[in-house]
């Protein structure tokens, strides 16, 4: 099933999405039992969940950490971005300008959405957890990250709108290999990102075993799985997302979750 959120009449709504492009509501939770009524509905397309939590993974494609001249790791690396990062399909990513980035990079990356609580998981029983797959940009300002995050992430990665999540929940039983599917991104049309999800270093349901062990990752939970090569950071000469681009992310049997980039209002 694609599950969508609709936002119809002020609030928001899960909808199937169908072949020809329209939408059914659905009866029922988001982590429970879900029924397709049939009911022909319409709204503006919002982020297929707000997640609970969001655990992210960097230097998980081995091109990718070739290009930016790392050692593959010897376990995943993590950091987190807030939940208050999340964008909605369509909606605008901010260039920061109270705290000024001048370095704003793209990052496409399959998202795991977790479907019910899971700790001690083990690879071999993991992707059960799993609820579905969504697309995501893990919208980033290498300044922030590389020189003014005192050797953390978080504060180049979590700027507001540097999230964007969807444009579909794709449920599990539909992609049954995550780490089988292409992945891209484009920048005003032109492809800057194009791979597979078969070159991450450690596989989906080796992350979901790393990840629960000693951790409970609850339902909502959202994993971004990491980047293949080609971002704006190592490119020759250097390609930051700036005011008036549209930023895609496409993902094989998921979608192009598409966002323009516009810089931040102050005051």
């Amino acid at each position: 099933m694609r599950i969508v959120r609709l936002l119809i009449d002020g609030r928001p709504t899960l909808a199937c999405e169908h072949a020809d492009g329209g939408f059914t509501a659905l009866d029922g939770q988001l982590f429970s039992e879900l029924r397709d009524t049939g009911r022909r509905v319409e709204g503006a397309l919002l982020a297929p969940l707000e997640p609970t939590v969001v655990f992210c993974v960097g230097l998980n494609y081995r091109r990718h950490a070739e290009e930016t001249k790392a050692e593959i790791p010897k376990y995943p690396v993590l950091f987190m971005k807030s939940p208050a990062a999340l964008q909605h399909p369509g909606g605008p990513i901010l260039l920061p300008r109270a705290l000024r980035s001048d370095k704003v990079d793209y990052e496409c990356e399959l998202a795991v959405v977790i479907g019910r609580a899971a700790k001690n998981v083990s690879r071999a029983d993991a992707l059960s957890y799993v609820l579905g797959y969504t697309c995501a940009n893990d919208v980033s300002a290498r300044d922030w990250q590389k020189d003014g995050g005192g050797g953390q992430w978080c504060r180049g990665k979590t700027f507001d709108t540097f999230l964007p999540l969807g444009p579909a929940l794709v449920t599990a039983d539909e992609i049954p290999n995550p780490n089988a599917l292409r992945i891209a991104t484009r920048v005003n049309g032109e492809t800057l990102q194009d791979w597979s999800t078969d070159d991450m270093i450690f596989d989906v349901a080796t992350l979901i075993e790393f990840l629960s062990a000693s951790t409970t990752l609850p339902a909502g939970a959202v994993i971004i799985t990491g980047t293949p090569h080609g971002v704006g950071m190592a490119r020759t000469p250097q390609r930051w997302l700036q005011p008036g681009d549209i930023a895609e992310v496409e993902i094989e049997r998921i979608g192009v979750l598409r966002n323009p980039v516009e810089e931040e209002t102050v005051g």
